[in-house]
């Protein structure tokens, strides 16, 4: 009896050590609901990614979410340092994310392509407030509102024929 209890004892004390123990901030749980701050989700058009805000390194960064797979996607050059990110939009297959970035108080809205793993501006010369941006399933197509007038608008950009559609087996 006395046996069993000191090892009760031991290993309820280890356990609570080993709780109580650091964490490491960079470990990213591959899991969709954690302990962290998930928030603005944004679910691809074929319904198997979702991109959202978290918390779960040591920074706010873009995740996303394979539903079918059930892990986390590599974004790979997407989240920088001193770059706020908010508003995620994808395209049908989640190839296309659209997204506002803020650097030193100058917002702009970018485009990741998941196949060159890049992003590029949308909007280099808008020196208005922009807000809201979403991408059409295809890719093409970007609405968001601006306050170019003084006013909240909404704008269309059309990336061009030529781009790459992200459009099912294509």
């Amino acid at each position: 009896m006395q046996k069993w209890l000191s090892w009760t004892i031991g290993l309820s004390l280890t356990g609570m050590l080993v709780a109580c123990g650091p964490t490491n901030q960079q470990f990213a749980p591959a899991i969709l609901n954690s302990r962290y701050t998930d928030e603005q989700p944004a679910l691809s058009g074929d319904g198997r990614f979702i991109a959202f805000l978290s918390n779960r390194g040591s920074d706010r960064q873009m995740l996303m979410y394979d539903l079918q797979k059930r892990e986390l996607v590599d974004l790979l050059r997407l989240n920088q340092q001193e770059v706020i990110i908010e508003s995620p939009s994808l395209s049908y297959t989640g190839r296309y994310l659209v997204y506002l970035a803020s650097t030193q108080g100058r917002t702009e809205i970018k485009l990741y392509d998941r196949v060159t793993k890049r992003s590029q501006s949308l909007t280099p010369g808008y020196v208005s407030w922009l807000r809201n941006p979403s991408i059409s399933a295809d890719g093409r197509y970007i609405v968001f509102e601006t306050s170019r007038r003084g006013q909240w608008d909404i704008e269309v950009l059309d990336r061009g024929p030529n781009i790459e559609l992200d459009i099912p087996n294509g």
